[in-house]
């Protein structure tokens, strides 16, 4: 969520502390701030708001310093102003924090007893007051930051200049990912590679409890009694020359328009297209000896995983349980070792997905991970890595990440599927062959819908209150359209499966309700048809999602009929979802809402 970043440089370090926090805006946050040790001084630059303002007030008053940490802040603990915005300061220390401080009423209550000053509504701020008043107890800079540390409880990505130890950085890890990065004569620390990308591809990923002193020379890592531990260094895959818009608008219109490339990436690695075959990708999951499988994931993650857990029953015969990771981990659920789980994230570092994984991994089942950094934490503590290769996806809208996460399960359905006799060669390759034209058709569409999208949503606009329709797939395509409309044109909508429509959601239709159905002329077109008729007989304005031949099959009239060509059952999701996204990116830019960073929201949720 928040996004930290830290330089000890040979230049002056200011300029390049913001450089770095924009490539995290991605992430979401409200305010931001700088913070530089000069001369043995602490200093810093905060403001509230987008990182304009931060650029505005370090024109006018510069920092020196070749030695500085940066922060952009999504709120939790206090108001979004300047005054709450990292870093915080207390007597020559400085922090910047990514996370939650769980017992921080308790800390700031003793200290406060103490004597100790509070001038932030922050959770935060404990951290800068607690190390303070160590450091001043007689404590050395190691002794007190290890102190603090073992005080502390909740998630944190932490990052610490005291004064007088000038040519030095202290970051800790428990929760949010955190990398350290080296250069010649210079070295790093960021929330991600993404960040630290212009300066190094060499990277040292945290784990948790760890805690490291980094100087110009290195860094020493130590665990969280105060022990010396060695962490791999490896090369980082994200690259910086693609964290840019290109000719397009925004980042969400560029991730869009990525997905026949992204998604021809990602099948490629799981698809061997000259013979038609699934490659052996699962060889440490043996889906012919598990019973059942679990899926765990969070938003749109969340929804690439209900369908792929259609595809497995479907395909492979194989019962899949699926859950919202944040109840996962709290259900406490039985879990006999002949499961195995499956977890999804584009960031790979979602909170409550980690968490159920280590539930998950204690009660001794195989893991799999979905994710789209392979160097991330769930990559890194799966058992078995699945990549979706969509690149770097910086709007917190996800698009391209969901099309590759579809690509890979529809490859591991099929794998299982093999596996466990419920496939014959034939059906493979024909499977094989419809995936391998999908990113073929997925572009002919992208050229082609466009046009009718933008006009329809000027008309969508208008509205308050929208309800998508859909079943199978198609209903958690309904589920995603409603997510991606409210989340960035912020347009209340919601998906329903099309024969709940009696049950409940009948009662709101009015000629003031736009409802988007989704139906190419699958097994469920014709029940699809008869709930549009029930929504039509209401005076309920129906945009009409569907291929050639359910356009050719219904004669029911419509505020908008978007046609798509007509495709194999297995490939519509990564088709249906195209117009989708574009419906909801062009109501968004037609309403003038901040489509990549919309408000309140954050593309990577590393706490609770």
């Amino acid at each position: 969520m928040c996004g930290i970043v830290g330089i000890i440089g040979n230049q002056p370090v200011a300029p390049l502390l913001v450089d770095a926090l924009k490539r995290l805006e991605y992430r979401g946050y409200d305010s931001a701030g700088v913070a530089t040790l000069h001369d043995g001084k602490l200093d810093r630059r905060r403001a509230e708001g987008k990182l304009i303002n931060l650029e505005t007030e370090l024109t006018s008053t510069p920092l020196e310093g070749n030695v500085g940490i940066g922060h952009t802040r999504w709120a939790t603990h206090g108001a979004p102003t300047q005054n709450n915005a990292h870093p915080h300061f207390c007597e020559g220390v400085a922090v910047v924090h990514n996370g939650i401080i769980e017992n921080f009423s308790e800390i700031r209550d003793e200290l406060s007893a103490r004597g100790a000053q509070f001038t932030t509504d922050t959770d935060t701020e404990v951290v800068a007051q607690l190390l303070a008043s160590l450091l001043r107890s007689g404590k050395s800079t190691k002794e007190a930051m290890l102190a603090t540390l073992n005080i502390i409880r909740g998630a944190y990505a932490i990052a610490v200049l005291i004064e007088g130890e000038n040519g030095q950085i202290i970051g800790a890890r428990n929760g949010p990912p955190l990398a350290v990065g080296y250069g010649k004569g210079e070295m790093f620390l960021g929330s991600d590679a993404i960040a630290l990308s212009p300066f190094t591809d060499d990277i040292t990923y945290l784990e948790d409890g760890d805690w490291a002193i980094i100087d110009r020379n290195g860094v020493e890592i130590f665990d969280i009694e105060g022990n010396s531990v060695e962490r791999a260094r490896r090369k980082a895959f994200t690259a910086y020359a693609q964290v840019d818009k290109g000719n397009h608008r925004h980042f969400m219109e560029k991730e869009i328009y990525e997905q026949p490339e992204v998604m021809s990436h990602t099948l490629a690695h799981y698809v061997d297209f000259s013979s038609g075959r699934v490659r052996d990708i699962a060889s440490e999951i043996d889906f012919s000896s598990v019973d059942s499988l679990k899926i765990a994931a969070c938003g749109t993650a969340y929804y690439a995983g209900q369908i792929g857990k259609n595809w497995f029953e479907r395909y492979a015969g194989l019962p899949v349980e699926i859950d919202v990771a944040s109840e996962f981990r709290y259900r406490e659920m039985p879990l006999p070792g002949s499961q195995a789980a499956l977890f999804v994230s584009q960031s790979g570092e979602t909170a409550d997905t980690l968490a159920s994984l280590r539930y998950c991994k204690e009660h001794g089942l195989k893991i799999g991970a979905i994710v789209n950094v392979r160097e991330s934490t769930i990559a890194r503590e799966a058992d078995v890595v699945f990549p979706t290769l969509a690149g770097p996806e910086i709007g917190v809208a996800s698009t391209k990440a969901l099309t590759c996460q579809l690509s890979a399960f529809a490859a591991l359905a099929i794998a299982a599927g093999r596996a466990r006799g419920t496939l014959v060669e034939d059906e493979e390759v024909n499977m094989v062959r419809a995936l391998s034209e999908a990113p073929r058709i997925a572009g002919s569409v992208l050229n082609t819908i466009q046009p009718q999208l933008e006009t329809l949503s000027r008309e969508l606009s208008k509205f308050r209150h929208v309800l998508y329709l859909g079943r199978g797939t198609n209903y958690t395509l309904a589920m995603e359209g409603a997510l991606k409309l409210k989340e960035i044109s912020y347009i209340h909508a919601e998906g329903y499966a099309a024969g709940e429509l009696k049950h409940g959601p009948i009662a709101l239709i009015d000629e003031n309700m736009p409802v988007i159905v989704i139906a190419p002329h699958d097994r469920h077109f014709e029940k699809t048809i008869s709930n549009m008729q029930e929504v039509a007989a209401r005076g309920g304005r129906i945009i009409f999602i569907t291929d050639e031949n359910g356009a050719a099959a219904s004669t029911l009239e419509t505020m908008s009929t978007i046609v798509l060509p007509n495709v194999d059952e297995l490939v519509m999701p990564l088709i249906f979802t195209l117009p989708v996204q574009l419906l909801a990116y062009h109501t968004a830019v037609f309403m003038g809402t901040d489509v990549d960073q919309p408000r309140n929201l954050a593309k990577s949720v590393t706490v609770e």
